[in-house]
């Protein structure tokens, strides 16, 4: 997981990213870039906001129910899984106001 830089440029974006292609399936790859904007252990939830190429969406995470809203539902299908398997594996290490990236095996 890497650490991105202190502001986000404003919307739009043309973030996209190709680092290569995947090895897997040579798929290409699209960094996706994650902003926590709220984190409640009390009551087991994280908002935030995911860029990644032209899109963005907004979404809310109840870890305690496995439970993950994305808006708007443009693309949502794109990104639910791996933002899914990011949040997952990061929860513990993602801080409010924390900007972060990780690495979707697909082109947007």
């Amino acid at each position: 997981m890497q650490k991105v830089p202190d502001t986000l440029p404003s919307w739009p974006v043309t973030f996209l990213k190709e680092v290569g292609v995947s090895r897997r399936r040579n798929l290409p790859e699209t960094t996706a870039y994650v902003r926590i904007t709220q984190h409640s252990w009390t009551l087991g939830q994280m908002t935030g906001e995911v860029l990644a190429s032209q899109y963005t969406w907004h979404f809310h995470w109840r870890f305690k129910d496995k439970a993950l809203d994305i808006t708007p539902a443009l693309g949502r299908a794109l990104i639910k899984e791996p933002l899914s398997r990011f949040l997952e594996q990061k929860d513990y290490q993602l801080e409010p106001g924390g900007d972060y990236t990780f690495t979707v095996r697909a082109k947007f």
